[in-house]
């Protein structure tokens, strides 16, 4: 199994100590994350210590993208505004499952324009919550968007007019595979010692692969994510669309439950 780590919520606000601990272990390991970068963060939830933040935000995450890194725009506002899990319901609220299409469609264009005028173009979009509905995928192709990270699945799919690259249902799951591709969601600002020695534990795991004689080696290998976007893609049907459906319904009811301690 192929994985591909995506870093959400990265806003001149966010936990910079934390960050930079990941991104030192990203490096040391030479793995090129996708980063989700919020153009106007309305979100208090998501701040952090600013120890460590670049004097210019836009000009650090423009070096990231020249050091290889992948850049998505991360909702506009990372602002809920409805209590929608849209077409993949992974959660039950969203900035915009739920929300008129042509609210939508603005929206998606004055992010991707403030990004532009920081000199950061991109074309794939990372969902909020992981909450959109069919009027967001129109809306994403108006504003000019191709690509999605987001869905279940082993390998990138196109589903009405956009390409999908999914995320993991269950890490352990995906560690166990042998074929195919898959996404790490990470979240610096609310990791924990324990989340910073398991990740440096699997990459290392993960670096030995394919050594003579070592029972240690993994059959999973971590990727930089701009081989996961040269993957093929494969077409998604009906049959498809309801599993993901279902799963993400699944995933949503385990992990409330657990939150609530029932």
């Amino acid at each position: 199994m192929k994985i591909a780590i995506r870093l959400d919520d990265i806003t001149p606000e966010m936990d910079w100590p934390k960050f930079h601990r990941f991104r030192e272990l990203l490096d040391r390991y030479g793995i090129r994350p996708l980063i989700g970068v919020i153009p106007e963060n309305r979100d208090d939830t998501v701040a952090g210590s600013s120890d460590g933040a670049p004097a210019d935000f836009f000009q650090y995450v423009r070096s990231l993208r020249d050091n290889g890194w992948s850049v998505a725009m991360h909702g506009c506002y990372h602002r809920y505004v409805t209590k929608k899990g849209g077409i993949f319901p992974l959660n039950d609220f969203s900035e915009f499952a739920g929300v008129p299409y042509e609210t939508q469609r603005l929206t998606l264009q004055k992010g991707r324009r403030i990004l532009s005028e920081k000199g950061i173009d991109t074309d794939l979009f990372m969902a909020p919550a992981h909450s959109y509905d069919k009027n967001t995928l129109k809306a994403l192709r108006e504003a000019g968007f191709t690509k999605v990270t987001d869905g279940f699945g082993s390998r990138p799919y196109r589903m009405s007019g956009l390409i999908f690259y999914p995320i993991s249902f269950r890490k352990s799951t995906s560690l166990e595979k042998k074929e195919g591709f898959t996404t790490f969601v990470v979240h610096t600002n609310t990791m924990e010692e324990r989340d910073f020695t398991r990740y440096e534990e699997l990459f290392e795991k993960a670096a030995k692969k394919g050594t003579e004689n070592d029972p240690a080696a993994s059959p999973f290998e971590f990727i930089s994510y701009g081989e996961y976007l040269d993957a093929e893609a494969k077409d998604r049907g009906c049959f498809g669309r309801i599993r993901e459906y279902l799963q993400a319904k699944i995933k949503h009811f385990f992990v409330k439950r657990m939150r609530s301690g029932s």
